[in-house]
């Protein structure tokens, strides 16, 4: 258990019942270039086929969540029963540059919320992983925090973490924005990911966003690129080409057992699962200064079987003037955050939860290495 700090910090609860629905999204048609042999080809319009839902957990929250995916009768087995082609299994990294659909391509790819998103750019700060599993395949994929230049102890954390990935994972997808022009931090990903000899698809996302005669520039400037097997142009927010896509890399994984319950979603425990949800709805919330200042540790989670769940959770911020933003006007800012977090933790859980937000201080926690370390970004 995480230790607050000194002093007693400032709490508010949330006790609100909730029942949102789930979203439809809407599929289109796009275009797919194969390196390997030379042509382009279409995709059938789809939708992928898992669906994914909780089972609820009866067990100690601090171990792995029971999120189940839903799989055609039959398909969530190791041997393939319609083909003799053998099973395979691997790690596949999405990288990329901050704010470019890392996190919602692996929610779609999901068909399920795993990773948290919001406008605002290095929204994931660690390694997420999901599980897809598929008739022939299981594919583990790596959400992993966005590239750049980084200024401060904690992006050089998450840098590190993807940078990290890219060695621990067998496939790697790189998302670009549909620009004619290569930037120059995309290619400095691309040859540090050519280095590693690993096959690289390349996702141009969000080309629902573009004329269609825009594209082929866009596709053209990494037909020659080292390890560069395909490349898929995506929108992951709509769902197009998701399902190509996840296809195309089920293709280049290695023919093994898979490494999970084929039936499993995720590793991570719910309390990680927990902070991030309350993390997103800070991003959500707040302006540009606040989100990066702060970090969610759950202190305490309690299944109580016939009554609420009890979640405790302190928001750490650097600065005592950035804890009153925080608290908003009689608790009203902080009231918001945790209503929007419960409902989402109930859906998510399929269960009632009662939440309880505290708000302390922990000075430049994120330019400390014993802060980050104990925050668990180290």
């Amino acid at each position: 258990m995480i230790s607050p700090e000194p002093h007693k910090p400032t709490s508010t609860s949330f006790s609100e019942p909730t029942d949102d629905g789930p979203h439809e999204a809407s599929v289109s048609t796009p275009a797919i270039v194969n390196l390997a042999e030379g042509k382009s080809e279409k995709t059938s319009d789809s939708v992928l086929a898992e669906n994914a839902a909780m089972a609820p957990q009866t067990e100690n929250s601090n171990h792995r969540p029971t999120f189940k995916a839903e799989t055609p009768e039959g398909s969530a087995t190791v041997q393939n029963q319609n083909s003799a082609a053998p099973f395979k299994a691997g790690y596949v990294a999405i990288l990329g540059q901050p704010n470019v659909g890392k996190s919602t391509l692996l929610n779609a790819l999901l068909q399920f919320k795993l990773s948290i998103v919001s406008p605002k750019p290095q929204t994931t700060r660690k390694r997420i992983l999901g599980i897809l599993n598929r008739p022939g395949s299981q594919m583990i994929f790596f959400d992993t925090p966005g590239i750049l230049e980084a200024h401060y102890r904690l992006q050089q954390a998450l840098v590190r973490a993807a940078f990290q990935a890219m060695k621990d994972a067998n496939v790697h997808i790189l998302m670009v924005e549909p620009v004619a022009a290569l930037q120059p931090a995309d290619l400095g990903i691309l040859n540090r990911l050519a280095d590693t000899g690993k096959p690289i698809i390349i996702a141009v996302n969000k080309i629902d966003t573009i004329p269609k005669d825009h594209l082929l520039p866009v596709i053209d400037q990494f037909r020659d690129k080292r390890n560069v097997k395909e490349i898929i142009p995506i929108s992951a927010l709509q769902q197009d080409g998701v399902e190509r896509l996840a296809e195309v890399v089920e293709q280049y994984l290695p023919v093994q057992e898979p490494f999970y319950d084929t039936d499993q979603i995720t590793s991570h425990p719910e309390r990680f699962l927990a902070a991030e949800i309350v993390r997103e709805k800070i991003f959500l919330r707040y302006g540009e200064e606040i989100p990066y200042s702060t970090s969610v540790q759950i202190e305490e989670f309690v299944e109580r079987p016939g009554h609420k769940d009890y979640i405790r959770a302190i928001i750490y911020v650097e600065r005592e003037s950035q804890k009153g933003i925080m608290i908003g006007k009689g608790g009203q800012a902080l009231k918001q955050v945790g209503k929007l977090a419960r409902e989402e933790l109930e859906q998510l859980l399929g269960r009632p939860v009662y939440l309880e937000l505290f708000v302390a201080v922990k000075e430049k926690w994120r330019e400390r290495e014993s802060e980050l370390r104990s925050l668990g970004y180290l």
